[in-house]
Parts: structure tokens; C-alpha cells; sequence
């Protein structure tokens, strides 16, 4: 490994360090109320109106919380899937429910007990991240599982979901990273 690779990996390193230090000083009632002002940008955007079906994340560990997201496409009859961790692939299940369909799963985080897979093209997927920058370059958690998702989706259209703590100036990224199309915070939408 080349020594800006090492340096690069120290950065992403750093910075999920500084990030995960920011979501934990974050009190559970500040991240519902920043989460609801993400969750109201997201659905007034024209890619969430147009979207028959949703592939949404469960969060987790002070993330922007999906779960009002996912009450929201439910009611207007869009169709919403979940991802599930199997081995180093992802795969997106269909839920209609919290209760029945969601099992704990790889690294703390609800997955959906294998039901009916979406394989959908035309849908809009919502991206977790650690941390993004105006230009939308974004560090992820460092298991790759949604750039290969979307390697092999290309034609999902994306949007990350973050908190304005999470935007920094400039992250550091590789020219094969998956930038999304746009990332909603609470108080802007990145394009």
C-alpha cells in the first residue's frame, strides 16, 4: 500500500472517529428533531414524490433516524425495502412491518428476516454515511457494501441523509467512490 493509501485510510479513520464523537454528544431528543427536519426536505424532494419504491437503511447509533421516512412512503403506498448483510454482499428485502419483518443483524442494526428480495432498478435508494462534502464526496463506515450495491445498480437514483455536523469542507474519498445525487441535511439539500 502506497503511503497516501495509508494516509488517506488515517484520515477516513480520524474523521468516523470525530463523527461517531459528534452523534454521541447528540441527545436522543435532539437527533429525533434534527431527524424530522431531514425527513421533511427528503419529502418534498421531486426524486421521493416519484418513487414507487423506497430502499431505505435502518439507522442506528444516533443516525438520521428512517423510521418516520418509512411510516411516510407506507402510507403513501410506496413499496420499502431494507437492507440485509450476507457475508460480504448486501441485499434489499421488502418490509411491511417493523414488528414482524425486522430481526437484529449485522452490527447492531435491525435487518428484515429474508422474505421477498426487490430487485427494482427504478427506485430510490437513501445512503447512510459517516461524513460528506459540498461536492457530495462521502466516507462511508469502511465495509464498501453500499458502493459494490451500487455497482451493480447503477441506475438507482441516490440520496444520502446526514446531519449538517456531518458535512465538512472536504473529505477524503477515491475516484471509484459512489458520490449520491444529492444529500439532505436538516438545513440543506446538496446537489
Amino acid at each position: 500500500m502506497q503511503k497516501k493509501d495509508i494516509d488517506r485510510k488515517q484520515e477516513k479513520n480520524e474523521l468516523r472517529k470525530e463523527i461517531r464523537g459528534l452523534r454521541k454528544a447528540h441527545t436522543d431528543e435532539e437527533i429525533h428533531e434534527m431527524s424530522l427536519a431531514v425527513k421533511e426536505r427528503l419529502l418534498n424532494l421531486p426524486e421521493y414524490q416519484k418513487a414507487g419504491v423506497i430502499y431505505a437503511y435502518m439507522d442506528c447509533k444516533h443516525e438520521v433516524e428512517t423510521r418516520d421516512v418509512i411510516r411516510a412512503a407506507w402510507a403513501e403506498g410506496k413499496r420499502v425495502a431494507v437492507p440485509k448483510v450476507l457475508g460480504q454482499e448486501m441485499r434489499f428485502y421488502y418490509i411491511t412491518s417493523f414488528e414482524k419483518d425486522l430481526e437484529d443483524g449485522s452490527f447492531g442494526i435491525k435487518e428484515p428476516r429474508e422474505g421477498e428480495p426487490a430487485e427494482e432498478q427504478d427506485a430510490l435508494l437513501f445512503m447512510p454515511g459517516v461524513a460528506f462534502d459540498p461536492d457530495r464526496h462521502r466516507v462511508g463506515y469502511g465495509g464498501g457494501f453500499y458502493d459494490r450495491f451500487l455497482e451493480r445498480h447503477p441506475k438507482l437514483v441516490t440520496v444520502a441523509l446526514a446531519f449538517e455536523f456531518q458535512v465538512k469542507e472536504k473529505v477524503p474519498f477515491e475516484e471509484f467512490d459512489i458520490r449520491p445525487a444529492k444529500v439532505v441535511t436538516e438545513k440543506r439539500i446538496l446537489t
